[in-house]
């Protein structure tokens, strides 16, 4: 049985525009959506004197989110079944819990009752930072969000980190039927040299072919497993949050691994993460490695 898809609502626009996203990915990839809203409303109850029509509001608000939440889903694909879930907890580890079992879980770029000025809210952040499962962020202009460009983008950074992320990338590309950019960047640190036989006065070559291997090494296995998807592996001097943000006006997701902390809680985002999340041009898919 396929593990559901987790979406995160609260009414915002933002989340509208996730719950569309959500539903064409779960007809895309034959999967169940489970709609999640979650906020601490039973503080209003409780506050409020009994007998009031007032005490029940927030409750029978998450309950008009969710509801019309599912109606929207279910209008845009009958076909997904479609299930709701309204739980009096902080937003962040309800997601996070759902993340345990689940194919994504998926938010919006900003919640409701988030400053207008913000990147990117904290429900997102939080989810994206220490998901169990590969976290989906909405975000973008309207080519990307409606999947116009027709291509996957994948950064292929620490190898040790990249086994899920290329699984689920290809997956994606596989479910689309679009192309999958596969980029390494790379950089040459000024004034290097090297004793790579006949690369002693051309570190750049140098440092291009051992990105180049290293991509190669890493796609290798899910090529031979996924023949149809039309891969484009591709080195590019430079940093890889500027490289992949640049790239990402010309994606429909942009994807990245992401690696446990030793000793802390949680996933380590790093620059790269933190970049796209807040100003990619697409939705940004965050990769954990499981177990």
């Amino acid at each position: 049985m396929e593990l559901p898809l987790i979406v995160g609502v609260d009414g915002s626009d933002s989340s509208l525009l996730a719950i569309d996203w959500a539903v064409d990915e779960a007809a895309r990839l034959g999967v169940p959506m489970r709609l999640v809203h979650a906020s601490r409303w039973e503080r209003y109850e409780v506050a409020a004197l009994p007998g009031t029509l007032d005490r029940l509001s927030e409750q029978v608000m998450a309950q008009n989110i969710v509801g019309s939440a599912a109606e929207r889903a279910r209008l845009r694909h009958p076909g997904v079944e479609v299930s709701t879930e309204s739980l009096s907890e902080d937003p962040v580890y309800a997601l996070l819990r759902e993340s345990r079992n689940a194919t994504a879980v998926v938010t919006g770029s900003r919640g409701r009752g988030e400053l207008v000025g913000l990147l990117l809210g904290s429900v997102g952040l939080g989810v994206a930072a220490r998901a169990e499962c590969p976290a989906i962020v909405v975000r973008g202009d309207k080519a990307g969000l409606r999947g116009r460009h027709e291509r996957i983008l994948l950064g292929v950074g620490d190898p040790a980190t990249a086994e899920e992320a290329v699984h689920f990338a290809f997956r994606e590309a596989e479910s689309r039927g679009c192309i999958l950019d596969a980029l390494r960047a790379w950089r040459c640190p000024a004034h290097e040299t090297t004793d790579h036989p006949g690369l002693a006065d051309e570190p750049e070559r140098y440092h291009e072919e051992q990105a180049s291997a290293r991509l190669d090494a890493v796609l290798h296995d899910a090529m031979a497993d996924h023949p149809d998807v039309k891969v484009r592996p591709a080195t590019v001097e430079g940093t890889a949050r500027k490289v992949l943000l640049q790239r990402s006006a010309a994606a429909d997701l942009v994807i990245i691994g992401a690696r446990r902390r030793h000793g802390h809680f949680g996933l380590q985002l790093g620059r790269v993460g933190h970049t796209l999340l807040h100003h990619a041009d697409c939705p940004v898919a965050i990769v954990p490695l499981r177990g």
